[in-house]
């Protein structure tokens, strides 16, 4: 990617007024409103762009080489527009001495937006379609895919670093007028400061620097697989693109590519084609030679590290592993792990953590069931995994060991129609946020504590969820060991994951 493309310029703001709709909330259990400690995210500092702010515009417009090519072009139609997409909510922007996280879920029939510590509704967006949710990467924004397209929504809050300190501010929440096509909008990875978006329908991928969704629609860079499919991609420290590449019919096929510049066609640096069933990517902590990633497969998962892809051996010849959370504190993976391959519908109750530095997998019975979205990472790197009984497991992502058992919400059952709800496990700092959807709540569970902390009733049953505290989710890293790395725009260590997705 070009590192040093800017976002685009500013112009004039425009001064409309954007109207939130707002409503009450009802909180079960009060819980104080904190200030953000200031001494918690000073290592995560952020250094304000020296770039201009941009004007948003034609990003969303600047569709990606269609499958069967793999040039990489740098979008820019439509830089000279006016002002930027997002003006109203720019300038709604006010600076407030603290915030609290806000929690976006999607529900049919829209969006609604609730403070994390109150439950108070902020927001709520009417919207048509089927709504699946992923941080943006900058802390105050969630991608929206709705179809063949992925929207942004603003969720109002933004903590901007400033040498030892970081400032507060708020605006109008809604969706901000940042569109980006992509045929079957799919996958959003966040990685190193940057966000990647593919779509199914044509093998799409769009790369942009997360913090410039501030300032309107973002430059992208875009490129494509060989074939449309259901893959995944994101860009290394390094600067190289790693992707999956397959059709509708099978995918077992992972490169590493060098981003060609002025449209040439990136060389494959790395390549692995075992890995069938190829699905769902996580970053784990990083060594010294740059990005380790894994992938998930149904015969033993692939991890790149190293320049080059290692496999990790199967006991079985089926053994699925296509849901992955990772932390970069931790060098090992959480995953799902089925391992019938004749099951229609499997309920596994076992879990994978994969070591990255040895390419080595072990499993932890959890003696109860659970889903594509019970998985996530804890503040320290330890693996969570919400159950079927309605616990919280914390586990010890070295030893295996399952060290609490929280009682989070009332027993549920997947259905076996994927897209209806059910629980949905996020964190962000040190709170677990766990939804209900047959009971319509809200729990918060401090993880020190190893407690809930409150429960909030809900007005919709939640489909998606999206949790933002203002500080980015995958904040740009230091150059990595070779040199490589952004353009320095932005700095930060706060924790990075991912999570793949099992459709």
């Amino acid at each position: 990617m070009n590192t040093s493309l800017p976002p685009y310029r500013t112009s004039a703001h425009s001064t409309a007024a954007h109207t939130a709709t707002v409503a009450s909330g009802t909180p079960r259990t009060p819980h104080t409103r904190r200030a953000l400690s200031v001494a918690a995210f000073a290592a995560v500092a952020l250094t304000l762009s020296a770039c201009a702010p941009g004007a948003g515009a034609g990003g969303g417009d600047s569709s990606a080489e269609t499958a069967g090519g793999s040039a990489t072009t740098d979008s820019t139609d439509g830089a000279d527009a006016a002002e930027p997409v997002n003006a109203a909510q720019r300038d709604s922007r006010a600076e407030v001495p603290t915030l609290s996280p806000r929690v976006v879920l999607s529900h049919d029939g829209g969006l609604i937006t609730l403070d994390g510590e109150t439950g108070e509704v902020v927001h709520e967006e009417e919207l048509a379609g089927f709504l699946r949710l992923n941080n943006a990467g900058d802390g105050q924004h969630v991608m929206v895919s709705n179809g063949d397209q992925f929207e942004v929504y603003n969720s109002g809050i933004d903590a901007q670093g400033h040498g030892d300190h970081f400032h507060y501010y708020e605006s109008d929440p809604g969706l901000s007028g940042i569109e980006f096509d992509a045929p079957y909008a799919g996958h959003v990875v966040v990685h190193h400061g940057l966000t990647t978006l593919f779509g199914d329908g044509d093998g799409s991928i769009q790369t942009f620097t997360s913090e410039h969704l501030k300032d309107g629609q973002p430059r992208t860079e875009t490129t494509a697989t060989d074939d449309p499919h259901h893959g995944v991609a994101l860009q290394l420290i390094d600067g190289t693109l790693l992707t999956t590449q397959g059709t509708e019919e099978g995918r077992n096929t992972v490169q590493v590519k060098s981003t060609g510049d002025n449209g040439e066609n990136g060389e494959v640096l790395a390549e692995t084609t075992d890995c069938t069933g190829v699905h769902g990517e996580a970053a784990a902590a990083p060594n010294e030679n740059g990005d380790v990633v894994v992938l998930g497969c149904e015969d033993g998962p692939v991890i790149y590290r190293d320049g080059e892809f290692h496999k990790v051996a199967a006991e079985n010849e089926y053994q699925r592993t296509g849901n992955l959370a990772g932390s970069e504190d931790s060098s090992v993976m959480l995953g799902d792990l089925k391992t019938d391959a004749e099951a229609e519908f499997e309920r596994p109750t076992q879990v994978a953590l994969i070591d990255t530095l040895t390419d080595s997998l072990q499993t932890v019975d959890l003696g109860s069931s659970y889903w594509f979205r019970s998985l996530a990472r804890g503040p320290e790197g330890e693996a969570l995994v919400l159950t079927y009984d309605g616990e919280l497991n914390v586990i010890d992502e070295e030893t295996g060991e399952i060290t609490a058992e929280i009682p989070a919400i009332e027993p549920w059952e997947e259905k076996e129609e994927w897209q209806q709800p059910g629980p949905i496990l996020k964190v962000a700092d040190s709170m677990a946020y766990v939804t209900d959807a047959e009971n319509q709540q809200l729990v918060v569970i401090d993880l020190e504590a190893g407690e809930v902390v409150n429960e909030f009733d809900l007005e919709v049953t939640p489909v998606e969820m999206a949790v933002v505290t203002g500080h980015p989710e995958a904040p740009e890293h230091e150059a990595s060991a070779s040199g490589a790395g952004h353009s320095g725009d932005e700095e930060a260590t706060e924790e990075e994951g991912h999570e793949g997705h099992d459709h």
